[in-house]
């Protein structure tokens, strides 16, 4: 690893400069209510609500983590990162609802389509997720990154960004978020995309790369019978987290709801795919540029999750390293910042606002300020039990997130697929789902202390992609069989909120909110997904 030079330093040194200027810009205007503070005003125009999406998902763990699985041979973990065409039923399938609906949060619109029960499990339940999986990964991965590149210890380097990011999320809410993520979006995307034309430049060109880790390398499609990643289960799992993290969660559909109308909204979400496309080129193929590298005795590194920083370090020119650096920044921030205001904004709408409804405004937003910063310490205090975490970083993410997605994506999706599915269907699911994801990630956790022979040891034990494919199959049979058995929902509950009783004004007003530019634009990128998927089979 080469430390960064004077240069490196002085590019850091800018990106942080003009960080500072458009968080000072976005806090000195008006946070008086908790559309501003929560939903930036509702305000924001589709370039910005695109990069936004982008950069929130786009973290320090995802730029290592799938570098980790480009060069530790887990090419079929690809499949999470061609999910564009899943961004694009955010804009076209869910985000009219949701806007129709007036809400500020995924557990509102469980509550105004089922009933409280359902607002409050999910609530609770996406806040306690954020800090086991996005908040506590997003900080290991940064303090891995911080520590490599800027020479400091781990604990400093994780420390110094959780505060500076908690500093600019608690004072500026989420138009802070959204600006400088759209900064961040832009420098992550010049930096990596940098780092991989040098690299295979490197390497001899694409055709030197293959020569070296062999074309098989590149076949993301396994057997149905592979241990580890059989194509079927593989290809609906992904599926399903993906609806349940771009279409559901709060941490990406809080950015969608922040544009002035459903147009700005939906030309956001076309936007965001369109940038989804980006980390395949940007940081997988970084990740086997290292393999090959280190197959040729040129670089060398011990886990597949060094392999970014490692490239990085020893590749780049001075100056040009301090911007990649100051992207690997950014994305760490861009996360952080996200989650911790998606955490508050959960906490103030959902939990504190239900149970003291008539709280003022101006201290509704104090809440979230207040409930921002306990997040933070609590992200702080969950860093030593991360650094404990083994193995590679981008699975173990997907792992726990396959068991988290099928309730939730069976009861969004049915919720506005099929008018019949009622309050008791949508919060039997839930319950359940939830304790059977639990059950399953303690069994697997102490799967090498129970019988191999045992139910128990198939229920812990078997491929994650195969249990989150069945899993999601009686989710679905369970909300379906639930809600036969139990009354019809009331109209109230269905109104504008199904596919089944949108009304013909609504229907209207929907339509005219896109034009044949949308529709070109997503078929596109329909197209290069999958073109993508092809390509990468081996062939």
């Amino acid at each position: 690893m080469q430390t960064l030079d004077t240069f490196d330093w002085i590019s850091i040194g800018i990106y942080f400069a003009i960080l500072l200027g458009i968080a000072v810009w976005v806090i000195q205007k008006k946070q008086s209510n908790t559309e501003d503070y929560f939903l930036a005003g509702r305000n924001v125009g589709w370039f910005v609500v695109g990069a936004s999406i982008f950069a929130s998902n786009i973290g320090s763990e995802h730029v290592v983590g799938l570098a980790g699985a480009g060069a530790g041979n887990k090419l079929p973990m690809l499949i999470y990162e061609i999910q564009a065409w899943v961004v694009l039923i955010l804009g076209w399938v869910f985000l009219p609802f949701y806007a129709r609906s007036g809400v500020f949060t995924m557990p509102e619109f469980l509550e105004k389509r089922f009933d409280a029960r359902s607002r409050w499990v999910l609530s609770i339940f996406s806040i306690i997720a954020y800090v086991l999986t996005k908040i506590s990964v997003t900080i290991y991965a940064g303090g891995i990154v911080v520590s490599a590149l800027l020479g400091i210890d781990f604990w400093t380097g994780a420390l110094s960004t959780v505060i500076l990011t908690g500093i600019y999320t608690v004072l500026g809410g989420m138009r802070a978020v959204v600006y400088t993520e759209t900064l961040q979006a832009i420098i992550l995307v010049l930096g990596a995309a940098a780092l991989t034309f040098i690299g295979l430049d490197k390497v001899g060109g694409w055709g030197s790369m293959v020569d070296t880790v062999g074309p098989e390398y590149f076949n993301m499609w396994r057997p149905a019978t592979d241990p580890d990643f059989p194509w079927p289960s593989l290809l609906i799992t992904s599926t399903i987290v993906g609806i349940w993290y771009w279409c559901t969660d709060q941490y990406i559909v809080q950015r969608a709801l922040t544009a002035r109308n459903i147009k700005e909204g939906r030309r956001g979400t076309i936007f965001g795919a369109l940038l989804k496309l980006l980390p395949v080129f940007l940081f997988l193929i970084p990740g086997i540029i290292a393999l090959t590298l280190k197959m040729r005795g040129e670089l060398h590194w011990d886990s597949p999750d060094q392999a970014f920083p490692v490239l990085m370090s020893n590749l780049l020119p001075s100056g040009l390293r301090g911007l990649v650096a100051a992207g690997l920044l950014a994305a760490l921030m861009s996360s952080l910042a996200s989650v911790f205001n998606s955490c508050s904004t959960l906490f103030t709408v959902d939990i504190y606002k239900k149970l003291r409804p008539n709280t003022p405004e101006k201290k509704l937003v104090r809440t979230g300020q207040i409930a921002t910063v306990v997040i933070v310490i609590i992200g702080i205090i969950w860093i030593p039990i991360m650094a404990n975490i083994s193995g590679v970083l981008y699975e173990y993410l997907q792992s726990v997130q396959s068991y988290i997605a099928p309730p939730i994506t069976a009861v969004f999706l049915l919720g506005i697929f099929y008018k019949r599915i009622n309050a008791t269907g949508a919060f039997v699911t839930l319950i359940t789902g939830l304790i059977v994801g639990a059950i399953r990630i303690v069994l697997e956790i102490m799967k090498d202390s129970l019988d191999p022979d045992g139910y128990l040891y198939v229920l812990g034990g078997s491929n994650f992609l195969s249990f989150g494919a069945w899993f999601f199959l009686f989710c679905i049979i369970l909300i379906v069989v639930v809600s036969h058995l139990t009354a019809a929902p009331p109209e109230e509950k269905t109104d504008n909120l199904t596919f089944q009783t949108i009304s013909e004004e609504e229907k209207k007003n929907n339509k005219n909110s896109y034009n044949w530019k949308d529709i070109v634009v997503s078929v596109i990128i329909l197209i290069i997904v999958a073109a993508v998927m092809i390509f990468f089979s081996g062939e």
